[in-house]
C-alpha cells in the first residue's frame, strides 16, 4: 500500500447555505453531532469519550475546540477554515492506521495525546488520551509552513525513538 493517498471528505462551505451562517453553523454541528454524539467512535479499539460540558448554546464544549479559535475559551471565535473541515476528525480518527497518515504521540504538560496528521491536507486531529478512553481534543488546518514542518521534526523524532525501542 505505501504511501497510497487517504481521501477525506468534500469540505462544506459557507457558500452552500447562501451566506447565512446561522444556517451554516446548525449544518456543521449536525456533522459533528452525527460522528461524535450519535455514534461510539473508537480509537484503534479505544473508545472515544467527549468533553461535553460546559455546553454553549446547545453545543458539547468540543464542538468549539474542533470550529473556533482563541485562547480564552469565553471569547472562542468561529474558523471558516474549522468549520468547513469538520468532516474531516472522523474517517481520520477511524482510520487512523492508513499509511498515509502520520500518527504519533507527544505531552503537552500533563496531558499525552495523540496526533493524527494528513499531510496532503494540512490537517491536524489531536486526541487526547485518558488511560481508559480517549477524548478528542481539537482539530484545524495547519497553515503556516513552519508549523507545518514542526510538526513533521516531531513526527519523525517519535519515529526514531520508537525504532530505538523496538517498538515499530
Amino acid at each position: 500500500m505505501g504511501n497510497e493517498y487517504m481521501q477525506l471528505p468534500k469540505i462544506i462551505t459557507l457558500e452552500e447555505y447562501g451566506g447565512n451562517i446561522s444556517n451554516y453553523l446548525e449544518a456543521i454541528y449536525a456533522v459533528f453531532k452525527a460522528d461524535f454524539v450519535d455514534s461510539r467512535p473508537t480509537f484503534q479499539g479505544i473508545r472515544l469519550g467527549l468533553k461535553k460540558h460546559p455546553i454553549i448554546e446547545g453545543k458539547e464544549y468540543t464542538f468549539y475546540h474542533f470550529t473556533h479559535d482563541g485562547d480564552v475559551e469565553t471569547e472562542r471565535l468561529p474558523n471558516l477554515r474549522r468549520l468547513e473541515r469538520i468532516p474531516y476528525p472522523r474517517p481520520m480518527i477511524d482510520n487512523s492506521r492508513h499509511p498515509y497518515l502520520k500518527v504519533w504521540r507527544n505531552q503537552r504538560g500533563k496531558n499525552n495525546r495523540i496526533l493524527i496528521f494528513h499531510e496532503g491536507e494540512g490537517y491536524l486531529v489531536v486526541l487526547d488520551d485518558r488511560g481508559d478512553y480517549i477524548l478528542p481534543w481539537t482539530a484545524y488546518l495547519i497553515e503556516f509552513k513552519s508549523r507545518r514542518d514542526k510538526l513533521l521534526v516531531e513526527y519523525e523524532a517519535w519515529l526514531k525513538m520508537q525504532k530505538s525501542l523496538g517498538n515499530t
